[in-house]
């Protein structure tokens, strides 16, 4: 099939088409792909959290529950890139075995490094076939360890840190920096000893209003979706427009990594040739 009868295969339900379609907008013929579709509004919604945190659950759950709701749901799993293929090493999660019968839920597996522009430029790629594609809401979910939740932020609206009863993965959490981009925080596990304790700490420290779920029963999952559409009708021109200037910001950063005058630049600083402001001007061609 060409990338037209591919688009029209992926209309009609067709989950193979959809596959390859995504495949193609993760590399060099992602403008052939972005020319032929009519983007559409779609929710998207980031789950990220410390390793272990029971995000993968979570998100098999909130699938679940979107799908109660009649909504069709992709999810977007990002995962450490293979060193030797630059594929997604963790694969189709196991948790979400439950929905892969469904042909109304897409997994996708989304390696973090390895596509053109990098992740950066992969997710928007993808949000934007899947919403043409008549998806109605897409889950982010992210490692959890670094640069993908701020280019995961980027994007989604809200996003939603997942954590473990107990001090460890708060102090882990803040740590990365996982705090800064939450827009709703969930204590998951929550009928563990220490989660009341947990939900009070995140209160003071963050001022937030605290979720509690137990993501393996499905327990706090409608209070979750509720919160999540309460997020997402509150937003604004203000908040649209910073998330974009995050987005052009991390698509910059990605390609100013790459840029072919970067070594010789970085060279000439360390010899002593140049200075760092000097060199930073002229990588931006100023």
């Amino acid at each position: 099939m060409n990338i037209a009868e591919l688009v029209e295969a992926a209309r009609r339900g067709s989950l193979r088409a959809t596959g390859r379609l995504l495949t193609l907008v993760e590399g060099d013929r992602r403008d052939e792909v972005l020319g032929l579709i009519e983007t559409a509004p779609v929710r998207v919604v980031g789950i990220t959290g410390p390793p272990g945190a029971g995000k993968s659950t979570t998100v098999g759950v909130l699938t679940g529950g979107y799908r109660a709701r009649g909504f069709r749901v992709a999810v977007l799993a990002v995962d450490p890139s293979s060193p030797y293929s630059g594929g997604a090493l963790l694969g189709d999660r196991i948790r979400m075995a439950a929905h892969v019968n469904d042909p109304d839920v897409l997994i996708r597996s989304v390696a973090s490094r390895g596509h053109l522009g990098g992740l950066a430029a992969a997710v928007p790629a993808a949000i934007a076939l899947l919403g043409a594609l008549s998806y109605d809401v897409i889950l982010l979910e992210t490692v959890g360890v670094g640069q993908s939740e701020v280019e995961i932020a980027a994007v989604a609206d809200p996003t939603v840190v997942v954590l473990n009863p107990g001090a460890g993965d708060a102090v882990q959490a803040a740590k990365a920096g996982l705090l800064e981009v939450a827009d709703l925080l969930v204590v998951n596990k929550a009928d563990r000893d220490g989660a009341d304790a947990t939900v009070r700490d995140l209160r003071v420290e963050t001022g937030m209003t605290i979720l509690k779920l137990i993501a393996s029963t499905g327990e706090g999952i409608d209070k979750l979706i509720d919160a999540i559409e309460v997020h997402q009708r509150a937003d604004t021109p203000e908040r649209r427009a910073a998330r974009a200037r995050a987005q052009i910001l991390s698509l910059a950063t990605t390609r100013l990594r790459t840029h072919p005058d970067l070594d010789a630049l970085a060279a000439a600083v360390a010899d002593g040739r140049n200075d760092p402001y000097t060199a930073a001007a002229g990588l931006l061609g100023q």
